[in-house]
């Protein structure tokens, strides 16, 4: 047996491993924990950057570290002549390239070496640019590098015309470099902006960059970074801020106001309120109650009645406004701004781009007859369809959503509730094309999962939900002028969303899963409220519940469709 190598069993191995690990540990307690000494001790030296350095170099993850290190290199900064300080950051930065190899996906690294670069007398931005071609060309998908890369672009002042280049070579190389997409769109508004969309590029610059991600998606339709930049392409202006539609009751002595865009009044506000040309006190707050960005805000003059003509509210100094006026004898006015929804649902389009999406839409149609199983391709579809006429597509998107809903069945919820949002979208547009004075909303038996858009059905009187898959009913206190409300059929158990709705008169919420007594003391704040049907939920059975309803709600006259 002598003079043979004596191969160590399985169990001997595990043991050598442990104590080895063991041993390294002890080392790197140890070193952490003077670390943490010298930190405490404010030792901002040579010799704690040295300990962090062993840290790092083993764990370049290790975020408290390279905040050690900033310690230490501001102290160092105003202690020692620049030339030294300069050596010293220059250290600091190939120390960076070391860790980097270890892990070319550190936060913390990359990080670090934006603040040293940030606190260097002297960077050298052209040498960083080249250091992120190398990363880059290692691999091209690295998103920390190419987060670098505008850091360093954004300081060096390269041309972004060089930039967007540079994004074009990389997706010739590579079609599945989402990083590379992503900077086109950072870089294109900066180019070419349309003056009259903010945040959006020309359009014939757009029309060239639907056919560059179309080339990507036909090379190879399983990738989704081409067809995710095309949806971005597809993507609308940000709409202006605006008052959409202005609404007073004089009964109700309240005012309602709809903004384009949340918005969040202080109660030291630039939110001016008159009447008749005198600034009129009062409080506001959100249709739900709490003090968030909202969309929809009331307003409660400290008068007790509202006494006057015309009303004119003032946002931001009078940059944005909106009147109406009462005519005799009338309790309520209202003003409400036109083609809303169309702006939002649909893109205005023109001629030429119309034509292009037709186009794309057919491409893509012919693409799926080649992958009938590719859900970017019937997604993107979808979008187009949208973007194109929402309504004179809605039955080939609604077939769309449900191939999406059998061939991607782990994310049905999501396709579930974005074809609530389409039916919802389409029933405001058949509204606002038929005019202001619709007053009357169907959105029964569609399925729905969710509600969404509820700000543009404020001055609805009577909506009905009824027949659906609805768990909540998220939203409807923005229905302020909501007189009848119809819910029969879904899954709700909850009331919450009804809260102070000053008109509702008749609420009908049969056949759903309100368990509790409790729950039906949201109502307490619809004074008006007078019918109200809960036939078929379970706390119709409680002992006691007519009485219990009775004392919550005196006003009402009748309870599941008997006088009360």
């Amino acid at each position: 047996m002598h003079g043979r190598v004596k191969v160590r069993t399985t169990e001997e191995q595990k043991e050598a491993k442990r104590k080895e690990r063991d041993k390294k540990l002890k080392l790197y307690n140890g070193v952490t924990s003077k670390i943490w000494k010298k930190r405490e001790e404010k030792e901002l030296d040579e010799e704690a950057l040295g300990l962090t350095r062993e840290v790092l170099a083993a764990n370049p993850d290790f975020y408290t570290m390279w905040n050690f290190r900033k310690e230490i290199f501001l102290e160092m900064s105003s202690s020692r002549p620049e030339d030294n300080f300069q050596t010293l950051c220059s250290s600091e930065l190939s120390f960076l390239e070391d860790c980097l190899q270890v892990n070319p996906k550190s936060y913390g690294a990359w990080h670090h070496r934006c603040w040293i670069m940030d606190h260097m007398p002297q960077p050298d931005w052209k040498k960083e640019l080249k250091l992120c071609d190398i990363y880059l060309e290692h691999d091209e998908r690295n998103f920390h590098c190419w987060d670098y890369r505008r850091f360093v672009v954004a300081r060096s002042k390269v041309a972004a015309k060089d930039e967007l280049d540079f994004s074009t070579s990389k997706i010739s190389s590579n079609f599945s470099n989402f990083s590379s997409w992503h900077y086109r769109s950072k870089l294109l508004p900066l180019l070419y902006p349309d003056e009259k969309n903010t945040g959006r590029v020309r359009e014939d610059v757009l029309l060239e960059e639907y056919e560059l991600a179309q080339n990507a998606f036909f090379t190879d339709p399983n990738d989704q970074s081409a067809w995710f930049y095309h949806r971005w392409l597809l993507g609308r202006a940000e709409s202006p801020q605006n008052i959409n539609f202005l609404y007073a009751n004089k009964r109700h002595n309240m005012i309602v106001v709809v903004f384009a865009k949340p918005v969040l009044i202080p109660e030291k506000n630039n939110v001016k309120v008159s009447l008749d040309g005198q600034l009129l006190a009062g409080q506001w707050r959100t249709s739900s109650g709490q003090h968030v960005h909202s969309q929809v805000w009331i307003f409660t003059p400290d008068c007790d009645k509202i006494n006057g003509v015309t009303l004119d509210l003032n946002l931001n100094n009078g940059l944005v406004k909106k009147s109406c006026s009462f005519t005799e004898g009338d309790s309520e006015s209202w003003s409400k701004e036109t083609n809303v929804a169309a702006t939002m649902f649909s893109s205005q389009l023109s001629v030429e781009k119309s034509s292009v999406l037709a186009q794309e839409l057919e491409s893509c149609q012919q693409l799926l007859e080649l992958e009938p199983d590719n859900k970017w391709c019937v997604f993107t579809i979808i979008q187009l369809m949208r973007s194109l006429d929402p309504l004179r597509y809605e039955s080939e998107t609604d077939g769309h959503v449900n191939v999406l809903l059998k061939s991607d069945p782990y994310r049905a919820n999501y396709f579930h509730d974005l074809r609530s949002r389409f039916c919802i979208e389409n029933v405001i547009l058949r509204a606002e094309t038929a005019g202001n004075n619709v007053k009357t909303i169907d959105i029964s038996n569609k399925e729905l999962t969710t509600l969404t858009h509820l700000e543009h059905l404020v001055s609805v009187e009577e909506i009905n939900l009824s027949s659906n898959k609805l768990p909540s009913l998220k939203g409807c206190h923005m229905l302020q002028c909501a007189k009848k409300i119809l819910v029969d059929d879904n899954v709700i158990d909850s009331l919450q969303e009804l809260v102070r709705l000053p008109s509702l008169e008749e609420l009908s919420i049969k056949n759903n899963n309100i368990k509790s007594i409790d729950e039906l003391s949201n109502l307490t704040f619809s004074p008006n409220l007078t019918r109200l049907c809960l036939q078929g939920n379970p706390v119709c059975q409680i002992d006691g519940f007519q009485s219990a309803i009775k004392n919550l709600l005196p006003q009402l006259q009748t309870l599941n469709g008997v006088e009360f």
